[in-house]
């Protein structure tokens, strides 16, 4: 035990770890005491260093906010960390954050931002104990680059309480404990044990960790002002493949499919799982290589109930040049159509889809109008953002797909790339536009199956997991 540490920051977290399930999966270092390897720094031109078991970060004048991030991302998460910091000078520990080449929107709370490329934005635990400010509000979560202050903030926590209580608890000029929870939608801090911030927002589900050195402008007395952090540890949430983790259970999300057999699932031709052309291996499901053709070899399968409202996830690999998809609102019993829009004997089952696709090798990319055929889009309708992020291939992926009514998002690896209304003018306008305009009523369906695609190319499927709305 530090001895900065007290019996109840040690009991409380343990007491979580219990109740979240996770005592199986233990805590290890975000830092490994010698080097920075597995870190890279982003934004302004602020300094970081190592001195004996530290991470010391120090400001500079003139520059943007520095960021020492993480180089692997992180979904769910405990993560917990010492820290000490000049009284002078803000600062913050950023989670679940994301960098782009490229300028990017954000959309959140019914307004729209523009990221700059490079800017480093996400959720940022604060570290705040300036007293001449006399605002205390180190735990706090900060949306960095984006809206601002989330608690106290748009939501949840009383500001003056919140001060209050940070100005009692906070140690200025010595360490100070933090321990964050990140599970789903729920963020939870704790500073020196006690408990601060505790939110519900989805708008990142996963990113890198990142530690902050604030801008210090063009005040000389703060240049030169350190912060200093230790004991940096992460518990890894993430369940097993084909699993669900306690939180997910209690988020109301079910497996749509169990990792070992077809329960759920059948061909979308027949009341039976295909007997050839996928294969259930390592805890995957694997439609095989067949040259390439649509659904000609084992087919497309679907589940076996019909879904209106639902959040689904899916892990997917694909392999080089591979064509395939994850099609919802799935009508097994209308005509297949070509790519040009034809009705034919043979091909895919109709219904909205995500398209899962080799940008790179595969000649579907550059078929269509404006890329809508690429990884994410909604198949020949929507173009999925150009910043997405794809993991290399022969990595898994995560599609994220949320219907809500007449509103749906297509998310990859925790970002959202598409957005639209079923059944407003904008989507009958693209729809009229596309292979899908001689189908009445495409993609207005109350309900449909959930369709895996087989286009004769290897892809890897895990953890199918959905979430359906109580009634």
């Amino acid at each position: 035990m530090h001895p900065n540490t007290s019996k109840t920051s040690v009991i409380a977290p343990l007491l979580t770890l219990v109740a979240i399930g996770a005592v199986a999966q233990q805590p290890v270092p975000l830092f490994n005491g010698k080097n920075l390897d597995g870190w890279i720094k982003r934004g302004g031109e602020a300094s970081y260093a190592i001195e004996g078991d530290e991470i010391v970060g120090t400001s500079a004048a003139n520059t943007p906010n520095t960021f020492l991030c993480t180089e692997k991302d992180y979904g769910d998460f405990i993560l917990e960390y010492d820290f000490k910091v000049d009284p002078r000078l803000n600062s913050g520990v950023q989670i679940r954050s994301q960098c782009f080449d490229a300028a990017t929107e954000f959309v959140g709370d019914g307004k729209t931002k523009t990221i700059p490329a490079g800017r480093v934005h996400g959720y940022q635990v604060e570290i705040d104990v300036e007293p001449a400010k006399d605002r205390w509000w180190s735990a706090g979560i900060y949306d960095e680059g984006r809206r601002g202050w989330l608690y106290p903030g748009i939501r949840g926590g009383e500001t003056k309480a919140f001060t209050a209580q940070g100005r009692k608890i906070s140690k200025p000029n010595d360490w100070n404990h933090v321990r964050v929870e990140a599970i789903g939608d729920s963020i939870k801090t704790w500073l020196n044990g006690e408990p601060r911030a505790d939110i519900k927002d989805s708008v990142t589900a996963r990113g890198f960790i990142a530690l902050q050195v604030h801008s210090i402008g063009k005040e000389q007395d703060k240049l030169g002002t350190q912060v200093r952090w230790r004991n940096l540890q992460i518990t890894d949430l993430t369940s097993a493949p084909n699993t669900l983790s306690k939180a997910e259970k209690a988020a109301g999300w079910k497996l749509l499919w169990d990792g070992k057999t077809t329960k759920g699932w059948r061909s979308a031709k027949a009341k039976s799982f295909p007997k050839s052309g996928w294969v259930i291996k390592d805890g995957e499901l694997r439609v095989l290589e067949n040259g390439g053709a649509e659904s000609t070899a084992g087919g497309d399968i679907i589940t076996k109930d019909r879904y209106s409202q639902f959040e689904l996830k899916v892990d997917f690999k694909i392999t080089p040049g591979a064509n395939s998809g994850i099609k919802y609102f799935c009508q097994p019993n209308l005509d297949p159509i070509t790519g040009a829009g034809a009705k034919t004997t043979v091909g895919s089952a109709i219904g909205l889809e995500f398209q899962i696709l080799d940008d790179v090798r595969h000649p579907d990319a550059k078929l269509g109008r404006d890329g809508n055929r690429t990884l994410a889009s909604l198949y020949d309708l929507i173009t999925a953002d150009r910043n997405k992020q794809p993991n290399p291939i022969g990595q898994w992926n995560t599609a994220h797909i949320i219907v809500k009514g007449s509103h749906v998002e297509h998310w990859l690896n925790g970002m959202k790339v598409v957005e639209y209304e079923r059944g407003s003018p904008a989507f009958r306008e693209i729809v009229a536009q596309s292979k899908y305009k001689n189908i009445p009523g495409f993609g207005e369906w109350a309900d449909g199956h959930i369709l895996l695609q087989d286009h004769g190319n290897e892809v890897h499927y895990r953890n199918i997991k959905i979430r359906v709305p109580a009634k």
